[in-house]
């Protein structure tokens, strides 16, 4: 992402620290390096931003607001809850392809040496998403009849475990592989693999 002089500097910023991310995977980004990146001083940076982490923790607040909203909409629909599941997945792998570098926080590779009040908000991001997934399955359950062949909690960990994989493969490849990529097939034999034809007790 270019930053662009008519954009407000706050956004310049974080857009340019989303930028470096990207282009210098495994580097520790210094605020005089994303000084230089935006052009403007290392003071200028702080009157926006008291601190490098305030600027990591505004990249994870547009992270929340982007991806909430949109689930929002997904859970306001009125279609079935895998469908609606299967969007809310593919939201988050589609927002990891088109942002690289902010990909890299949600996996904790550019949180390395980062104060751990980040780490902890993005673990809390993750919670809130696997919250949201909880109650579609429960209402699968419940209002539409479907089984898994394993609880709840179990069905949600595996997909999360999926989502989690295919961003971390993004980053470790230097964003090669594409977290989309395969993914029609690979949620069609996901779905299959996690219905049962009758309830399961525990």
């Amino acid at each position: 992402m270019n930053t662009n002089n008519k954009k407000p500097r706050r956004q310049q910023i974080l857009e340019a620290l989303a930028h470096m991310l990207e282009v210098s995977p495994g580097a520790r980004i210094t605020t005089a390096a994303l000084a230089k990146e935006v052009g403007v001083s290392e003071a200028a940076l702080y009157r926006h931003f008291p601190s490098k982490s305030k600027m990591y923790e505004g990249l994870i607040e547009f992270i929340e607001e982007t991806l909430f909203s949109r689930i929002s909409i997904i859970n306001s629909e009125n279609e079935n809850a895998l469908l609606r599941c299967e969007k809310m997945l593919h939201l988050v792998l589609a927002f990891s392809e088109r942002n690289p570098g902010i990909t890299r926080i949600l996996t904790g590779d550019a949180l390395a040496g980062e104060t751990d009040r980040l780490r902890l908000r993005v673990i809390q991001l993750f919670e809130r998403l696997e919250t949201q997934l909880r109650q579609i399955f429960r209402e699968a359950e419940l209002k539409e009849g479907l089984h898994f062949g394993m609880s709840v909690i179990e069905t949600v960990g595996l997909l999360m475990a999926l989502l989690d994989g295919k961003m971390s493969l993004y980053v470790r490849s230097e964003f090669k592989r594409l977290p989309t990529a395969n993914w029609p097939q690979q949620w069609h034999h996901m779905v299959h693999g996690i219905l049962a034809a009758e309830p399961q007790y525990s």
